[in-house]
């Protein structure tokens, strides 16, 4: 005797009705994820509180890399493996939907390979701001105060012969500078930013005086006021944190990848170092405050 079989059977439109809700459900889920940003340090801070100004109801995961810093001062293998090794763990264990390289020397380095690694990740790095400074300098000359890694970088070198131009362009490789900043040196930063901006100078409004500062590295403009003190008053300052909020929106925009919740998103703090380092720094350079305390959470590579 024949009897009916138990498993029921969907219409064509039933199925793609299912199909639909799931398809929604895994976007609403994409959307409610959180947008990673990494550096090797404390410096993306600055970009951070950018991208959370530009977009407050996001969740933000930050990660610094800060036992393998600095990276300006690394070679491009090294720096490469370890982006790669960060990148890996904020996709593998946060399901990150986009990831901010608040990182020059990293973008200099590893932006290429992070987009041939993970094709469908909306990606954002950083670039010293010349392009914007060459437009804005009225003596024709800037300067571009970044680490020595990507003042050295090919990818600087195209960026200069594409918008440099006839600008005199004065790059200060500012060694040391970084792990003052990430060691709250205070003496030592006051004394690095004297001497780097002396190099940048003569300062003035005339021909071949220097109008125009280039911020390279997401540090600098955690010790503006610091660099300002060397300078006139009416020295334009650059940096990169607000084109990077709002290209991270755009790219958003166009996944449908934006949060739809009205709420304030939370922030995640993580390093591969120190952990009161970095809430040490959030707390100084960071508001809001995050709403974790800073965890230790090592990237394995090299």
């Amino acid at each position: 005797m024949h009897m009916p079989s138990a498993t029921a059977s969907l219409s064509p439109t039933a199925s793609r009705n299912e199909a639909g809700q799931a398809g929604n459900a895994g976007q609403k889920a994409a959307r409610g994820a959180p947008i990673g940003v990494f550096d090797s340090g404390v410096g993306g801070l600055s970009v951070l509180r950018a991208l959370r100004e530009r977009l407050p109801h996001e969740d933000f995961i930050y990660y610094a890399d800060t036992a393998y810093a600095p990276y300006g001062e690394r070679g491009d293998a090294y720096v490469t493996e370890r982006t790669r090794a960060v990148t890996d763990l904020l996709i593998r264990k946060h399901g990150i939907k986009a990831l901010v390289v608040a990182c020059n020397t990293a973008t200099t380095a590893a932006i290429h390979v992070l987009r041939a690694d993970h094709p469908e990740l909306p990606l954002v790095g950083l670039e010293p701001g010349l392009k914007p400074a060459v437009a804005a300098t009225r003596t024709g000359t800037v300067a571009v105060l970044a680490t020595r890694g990507t003042l050295s970088s090919a990818k600087y070198a195209a960026l200069q012969a594409a918008h440099g131009g006839p600008t005199q362009v004065r790059a200060v490789p500012c060694d040391g500078l970084v792990r003052a900043i990430e060691g709250f040196d205070e003496a030592g930063v006051a004394e690095l930013c004297a001497r780097y901006m002396d190099q940048a100078g003569p300062w003035g409004d005339g021909p071949g005086q220097t109008d125009t500062v280039v911020l390279g590295c997401t540090h600098y403009p955690l010790v503006r006021e610091q660099l300002q003190r060397h300078a006139p008053a009416t020295v334009r300052f650059i940096d990169t944190g607000v084109p990077v909020a709002q290209q991270t929106q755009r790219l958003l925009t166009t996944a449908d990848l934006l949060a739809d919740r009205a709420s304030p998103g939370s922030l995640q703090l993580l390093t591969s170092g120190d952990a009161a380092q970095l809430q040490r720094a959030a707390d100084r350079w960071l508001m809001p405050a995050a709403t974790e305390q800073a965890i230790a959470a090592p990237a394995h590579g090299l």
